[in-house]
Protein backbone atom coordinates (compact mmCIF):
# COMPACT_ATOMS: atom_id res chain seq x y z
CA UNK A 1 0.00 0.00 0.00
CA UNK A 2 2.61 2.26 0.80
CA UNK A 3 4.50 1.42 -2.56
CA UNK A 4 1.79 2.32 -4.36
CA UNK A 5 1.12 6.01 -2.72
CA UNK A 6 4.62 6.87 -3.00
CA UNK A 7 3.84 5.92 -6.98
CA UNK A 8 0.75 7.98 -7.13
CA UNK A 9 3.07 11.01 -5.56
CA UNK A 10 5.35 10.63 -8.24
CA UNK A 11 3.41 10.93 -11.00
CA UNK A 12 1.37 13.30 -9.24
CA UNK A 13 4.69 15.42 -8.80
CA UNK A 14 6.32 14.44 -12.45
CA UNK A 15 2.85 15.79 -13.95
CA UNK A 16 2.97 18.97 -12.34
CA UNK A 17 6.77 19.39 -13.45
CA UNK A 18 5.62 18.79 -16.61
CA UNK A 19 2.66 21.27 -16.09
CA UNK A 20 5.05 24.15 -15.19
CA UNK A 21 7.35 23.26 -18.61
CA UNK A 22 6.48 25.99 -21.36
CA UNK A 23 4.28 25.26 -24.50
CA UNK A 24 7.27 24.87 -26.95
CA UNK A 25 9.15 22.11 -24.37
CA UNK A 26 6.06 20.19 -23.71
CA UNK A 27 5.41 20.36 -27.59
CA UNK A 28 8.89 19.10 -28.06
CA UNK A 29 8.83 16.41 -25.85
CA UNK A 30 5.60 15.05 -27.70
CA UNK A 31 7.18 15.59 -30.87
CA UNK A 32 10.79 13.43 -29.71
CA UNK A 33 7.82 10.50 -28.40
CA UNK A 34 6.55 11.11 -31.84
CA UNK A 35 9.84 10.69 -33.72
CA UNK A 36 10.41 7.41 -31.42
CA UNK A 37 7.38 5.44 -32.03
CA UNK A 38 7.74 6.19 -35.76
CA UNK A 39 11.00 4.53 -36.21
CA UNK A 40 10.41 1.63 -33.78
CA UNK A 41 7.00 1.31 -35.98
CA UNK A 42 9.50 1.21 -39.01
CA UNK A 43 12.04 -0.79 -37.56
CA UNK A 44 9.53 -3.60 -36.77
CA UNK A 45 7.90 -3.02 -40.20
CA UNK A 46 11.79 -4.32 -41.47
CA UNK A 47 12.05 -7.08 -38.69
CA UNK A 48 8.61 -8.44 -39.91
CA UNK A 49 9.80 -8.18 -43.93
CA UNK A 50 11.16 -11.62 -44.47
CA UNK A 51 8.24 -13.16 -43.34
CA UNK A 52 5.40 -10.93 -43.80
CA UNK A 53 4.16 -9.33 -47.32
CA UNK A 54 3.93 -5.51 -47.25
CA UNK A 55 0.03 -5.61 -47.88
CA UNK A 56 -0.65 -7.97 -44.75
CA UNK A 57 1.49 -5.75 -42.49
CA UNK A 58 -0.76 -2.97 -44.24
CA UNK A 59 -3.66 -4.73 -43.46
CA UNK A 60 -2.85 -5.36 -39.29
CA UNK A 61 -1.84 -2.29 -39.49
CA UNK A 62 -5.64 -0.59 -40.60
CA UNK A 63 -7.25 -3.50 -38.16
CA UNK A 64 -5.10 -1.85 -35.25
CA UNK A 65 -6.60 1.56 -36.11
CA UNK A 66 -10.26 0.36 -36.58
CA UNK A 67 -9.85 -1.58 -33.41
CA UNK A 68 -8.78 1.36 -31.44
CA UNK A 69 -11.69 3.56 -33.35
CA UNK A 70 -14.51 1.16 -32.57
CA UNK A 71 -16.11 2.43 -29.34
CA UNK A 72 -16.11 5.91 -31.40
CA UNK A 73 -17.95 4.54 -34.13
CA UNK A 74 -20.19 2.20 -31.99
CA UNK A 75 -21.22 5.23 -29.94
CA UNK A 76 -22.63 7.10 -32.89
CA UNK A 77 -22.26 5.14 -36.31
CA UNK A 78 -24.08 7.77 -38.29
CA UNK A 79 -22.10 10.85 -36.62
CA UNK A 80 -18.68 8.37 -36.97
CA UNK A 81 -19.50 7.99 -41.32
CA UNK A 82 -21.65 11.54 -42.00
CA UNK A 83 -19.97 13.49 -44.95
CA UNK A 84 -21.49 15.18 -48.20
CA UNK A 85 -18.51 13.83 -50.09
CA UNK A 86 -17.59 10.24 -50.09
CA UNK A 87 -16.06 10.21 -53.59
CA UNK A 88 -12.94 12.27 -51.83
CA UNK A 89 -13.11 10.31 -48.92
CA UNK A 90 -12.80 7.40 -50.78
CA UNK A 91 -9.78 8.24 -52.87
CA UNK A 92 -8.17 9.65 -49.79
CA UNK A 93 -8.68 5.93 -48.47
CA UNK A 94 -7.38 4.34 -51.67
CA UNK A 95 -4.54 6.51 -52.28
CA UNK A 96 -3.42 5.76 -48.26
CA UNK A 97 -3.72 2.40 -48.64
CA UNK A 98 -1.53 1.89 -51.75
CA UNK A 99 0.53 4.42 -50.01
CA UNK A 100 0.99 2.35 -46.52
CA UNK A 101 1.46 -0.77 -49.32
CA UNK A 102 4.90 0.58 -50.71
CA UNK A 103 6.27 2.90 -47.78
CA UNK A 104 6.09 -0.83 -45.95
CA UNK A 105 7.91 -2.57 -49.01
CA UNK A 106 10.12 0.62 -49.56
CA UNK A 107 11.54 0.01 -45.22
CA UNK A 108 11.61 -3.42 -46.01
CA UNK A 109 13.90 -3.74 -48.75
CA UNK A 110 16.02 0.05 -47.95
CA UNK A 111 18.17 1.13 -44.88
CA UNK A 112 16.22 2.93 -42.37
CA UNK A 113 17.71 6.12 -42.63
CA UNK A 114 17.29 6.29 -45.90
CA UNK A 115 13.66 5.41 -46.45
CA UNK A 116 12.95 7.61 -44.03
CA UNK A 117 14.53 10.15 -45.28
CA UNK A 118 12.90 9.77 -48.52
CA UNK A 119 9.69 10.16 -46.75
CA UNK A 120 10.66 13.70 -46.16
CA UNK A 121 9.46 14.40 -49.95
CA UNK A 122 5.95 14.41 -49.27
CA UNK A 123 6.15 18.43 -48.36
CA UNK A 124 7.81 18.83 -51.67
CA UNK A 125 4.96 16.91 -53.68
CA UNK A 126 2.51 18.84 -52.15
CA UNK A 127 3.65 22.39 -53.74
CA UNK A 128 2.96 21.05 -57.47
CA UNK A 129 -0.19 19.70 -55.76
CA UNK A 130 -0.87 22.82 -54.13
CA UNK A 131 -0.51 24.77 -57.81
CA UNK A 132 -2.34 21.96 -60.12
CA UNK A 133 -5.07 21.16 -57.79
CA UNK A 134 -5.93 23.71 -55.33
CA UNK A 135 -4.69 26.78 -57.73
CA UNK A 136 -2.55 28.41 -55.73
CA UNK A 137 -0.16 30.83 -56.55
CA UNK A 138 3.38 29.73 -55.37
CA UNK A 139 6.49 32.05 -54.85
CA UNK A 140 9.97 31.89 -55.96
CA UNK A 141 11.07 31.10 -52.39
CA UNK A 142 8.76 27.64 -52.03
CA UNK A 143 9.51 26.93 -56.05
CA UNK A 144 13.15 27.07 -55.70
CA UNK A 145 12.94 25.14 -52.11
CA UNK A 146 11.02 22.38 -54.40
CA UNK A 147 13.54 22.22 -56.91
CA UNK A 148 16.61 22.29 -54.85
CA UNK A 149 14.33 19.40 -52.53
CA UNK A 150 13.93 17.72 -55.04
CA UNK A 151 17.83 17.82 -56.32
CA UNK A 152 18.51 16.35 -53.41
CA UNK A 153 16.73 13.31 -54.27
CA UNK A 154 18.21 12.64 -57.03
CA UNK A 155 21.84 12.76 -55.15
CA UNK A 156 20.52 10.15 -52.51
CA UNK A 157 19.57 7.67 -55.71
CA UNK A 158 23.21 8.05 -57.25
CA UNK A 159 24.37 4.98 -54.96
CA UNK A 160 21.08 3.26 -55.89
CA UNK A 161 22.02 3.49 -60.16
CA UNK A 162 25.23 1.10 -59.22
CA UNK A 163 23.49 -1.18 -56.45
CA UNK A 164 20.50 -1.81 -58.55
CA UNK A 165 17.80 -1.17 -55.83
CA UNK A 166 15.91 1.95 -57.46
CA UNK A 167 12.58 0.14 -57.07
CA UNK A 168 12.48 0.62 -53.63
CA UNK A 169 12.82 4.26 -53.66
CA UNK A 170 10.75 4.92 -56.30
CA UNK A 171 7.87 2.90 -54.20
CA UNK A 172 9.01 5.01 -51.32
CA UNK A 173 8.83 8.59 -53.44
CA UNK A 174 5.60 7.42 -54.81
CA UNK A 175 4.01 6.59 -51.39
CA UNK A 176 5.31 10.57 -50.71
CA UNK A 177 3.57 11.66 -53.27
CA UNK A 178 0.02 9.44 -52.57
CA UNK A 179 0.76 10.92 -48.92
CA UNK A 180 0.58 14.68 -50.17
CA UNK A 181 -2.50 14.18 -52.04
CA UNK A 182 -4.06 13.20 -48.75
CA UNK A 183 -3.15 16.13 -47.17
CA UNK A 184 -4.40 17.98 -49.98
CA UNK A 185 -7.94 16.33 -49.37
CA UNK A 186 -7.49 17.06 -45.87
CA UNK A 187 -7.47 20.62 -46.61
CA UNK A 188 -10.40 20.46 -48.74
CA UNK A 189 -12.17 18.39 -46.12
CA UNK A 190 -11.62 19.54 -43.16
CA UNK A 191 -13.32 22.60 -44.24
CA UNK A 192 -17.02 21.01 -43.59
CA UNK A 193 -15.77 17.70 -41.85
CA UNK A 194 -14.10 17.40 -38.39
CA UNK A 195 -11.31 15.22 -37.77
CA UNK A 196 -12.65 12.38 -35.75
CA UNK A 197 -15.02 11.68 -39.12
CA UNK A 198 -11.90 11.88 -41.57
CA UNK A 199 -9.99 9.67 -39.31
CA UNK A 200 -13.00 7.08 -38.97
CA UNK A 201 -13.00 6.80 -42.88
CA UNK A 202 -9.34 5.79 -43.30
CA UNK A 203 -9.48 3.71 -40.99
CA UNK A 204 -12.67 1.52 -41.58
CA UNK A 205 -12.23 1.61 -45.65
CA UNK A 206 -8.59 1.24 -45.36
CA UNK A 207 -9.32 -2.31 -43.32
CA UNK A 208 -11.14 -3.26 -46.23
CA UNK A 209 -9.38 -2.37 -49.30
CA UNK A 210 -6.31 -4.23 -47.50
CA UNK A 211 -8.68 -7.32 -47.66
CA UNK A 212 -8.10 -8.45 -50.71
CA UNK A 213 -4.29 -7.55 -51.44
CA UNK A 214 -3.56 -9.68 -47.62
CA UNK A 215 -6.06 -12.49 -48.70
CA UNK A 216 -3.90 -13.30 -51.74
CA UNK A 217 -1.10 -13.54 -49.98
CA UNK A 218 -2.29 -14.45 -46.38
CA UNK A 219 -0.61 -16.80 -43.83
CA UNK A 220 -1.32 -17.21 -39.90
CA UNK A 221 0.64 -15.30 -37.34
CA UNK A 222 2.30 -16.85 -34.83
CA UNK A 223 1.57 -15.58 -30.77
CA UNK A 224 4.90 -13.60 -31.14
CA UNK A 225 4.28 -12.45 -34.54
CA UNK A 226 0.54 -11.63 -34.18
CA UNK A 227 1.80 -9.34 -31.00
CA UNK A 228 4.50 -8.20 -33.06
CA UNK A 229 2.55 -6.78 -35.91
CA UNK A 230 -0.54 -4.94 -33.14
CA UNK A 231 2.45 -3.22 -31.86
CA UNK A 232 3.24 -2.30 -35.18
CA UNK A 233 0.05 -1.00 -35.39
CA UNK A 234 -0.55 0.84 -32.30
CA UNK A 235 3.03 2.80 -32.57
CA UNK A 236 1.53 3.76 -35.89
CA UNK A 237 -1.49 5.47 -34.04
CA UNK A 238 0.98 6.36 -31.17
CA UNK A 239 2.79 8.10 -33.80
CA UNK A 240 0.12 10.42 -34.80
CA UNK A 241 -1.13 11.03 -31.39
CA UNK A 242 1.57 11.92 -30.17
CA UNK A 243 2.83 14.26 -33.77
CA UNK A 244 -0.49 15.73 -33.15
CA UNK A 245 -0.24 17.09 -29.72
CA UNK A 246 2.96 18.04 -30.09
CA UNK A 247 2.02 20.71 -32.69
CA UNK A 248 -0.89 21.87 -30.78
CA UNK A 249 1.47 22.41 -27.88
CA UNK A 250 3.90 24.36 -28.97
CA UNK A 251 4.81 26.89 -31.91
CA UNK A 252 4.49 25.59 -35.51
CA UNK A 253 7.46 26.88 -36.60
CA UNK A 254 9.15 25.56 -33.63
CA UNK A 255 8.07 21.78 -33.55
CA UNK A 256 8.23 21.41 -37.58
CA UNK A 257 11.87 21.24 -37.32
CA UNK A 258 11.96 18.25 -34.81
CA UNK A 259 10.03 15.78 -36.87
CA UNK A 260 13.06 15.60 -38.87
CA UNK A 261 14.99 13.91 -35.56
CA UNK A 262 13.37 10.67 -36.35
CA UNK A 263 16.56 10.68 -39.26
CA UNK A 264 18.92 10.45 -36.27
CA UNK A 265 16.85 7.72 -34.57
CA UNK A 266 16.70 5.83 -37.50
CA UNK A 267 20.42 6.15 -38.00
CA UNK A 268 20.95 4.54 -34.33
CA UNK A 269 18.63 1.60 -34.98
CA UNK A 270 19.50 0.81 -38.34
CA UNK A 271 22.99 0.63 -37.21
CA UNK A 272 22.01 -1.49 -33.91
CA UNK A 273 19.73 -3.68 -35.21
CA UNK A 274 20.63 -3.80 -38.69
CA UNK A 275 23.96 -3.30 -38.97
CA UNK A 276 23.36 -0.47 -41.68
CA UNK A 277 26.15 2.32 -42.24
CA UNK A 278 24.93 5.10 -43.57
CA UNK A 279 26.28 6.31 -47.14
CA UNK A 280 28.21 9.92 -46.84
CA UNK A 281 26.27 10.87 -50.64
CA UNK A 282 23.09 9.40 -49.54
CA UNK A 283 23.12 11.88 -46.01
CA UNK A 284 24.16 15.06 -48.00
CA UNK A 285 21.22 14.63 -50.33
CA UNK A 286 18.74 13.99 -46.90
CA UNK A 287 20.13 16.90 -45.68
CA UNK A 288 19.10 18.87 -48.90
CA UNK A 289 16.12 17.62 -48.89
CA UNK A 290 15.75 18.41 -44.91
CA UNK A 291 16.57 21.99 -45.50
CA UNK A 292 14.46 22.94 -48.51
CA UNK A 293 11.55 21.34 -47.01
CA UNK A 294 12.02 23.32 -43.67
CA UNK A 295 12.13 26.67 -45.73
CA UNK A 296 8.94 25.39 -47.38
CA UNK A 297 7.12 24.92 -43.93
CA UNK A 298 8.75 28.14 -42.60
CA UNK A 299 7.90 30.33 -45.20
CA UNK A 300 4.18 29.00 -45.45
CA UNK A 301 4.24 29.62 -41.33
CA UNK A 302 6.00 33.03 -41.63
CA UNK A 303 2.62 34.46 -44.56
CA UNK A 304 -0.18 32.49 -42.44
CA UNK A 305 1.53 34.41 -39.20
CA UNK A 306 1.51 37.80 -41.45
CA UNK A 307 -1.09 40.33 -40.84
CA UNK A 308 -3.59 41.35 -43.35
CA UNK A 309 -2.91 45.11 -44.70
CA UNK A 310 -5.83 47.17 -43.80
CA UNK A 311 -7.18 48.89 -46.33
CA UNK A 312 -8.15 52.82 -46.25
CA UNK A 313 -11.73 53.48 -46.32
Amino acid sequence: MAARRAHETAMTELSAAFGRLSGNVRGALWMLASAVTFTLMTSLIKFLGDDYSPALQTFYRQAAGLVVLAPIILRDPAGAFRTSRPGILLYRSLAGTLGLVLAFWAYQRLPLAEANALSFTRTLWIVPLAIFVLREQVGAWRLGATLAGFGGVLIMLQPQVANAVGLPAGAALASAALFATTVTGIKMMTRDHSVTVLMVWSAALGFVLAIPMAVLEWRWPSPLDLALLCAMGVLGLLNQVFYIKGMALGDAAAMAPLDYTRLIFAVLIGFALFHEVPNLITMLGALIVIVSTLVITLRELHFKQKPAPVRAE
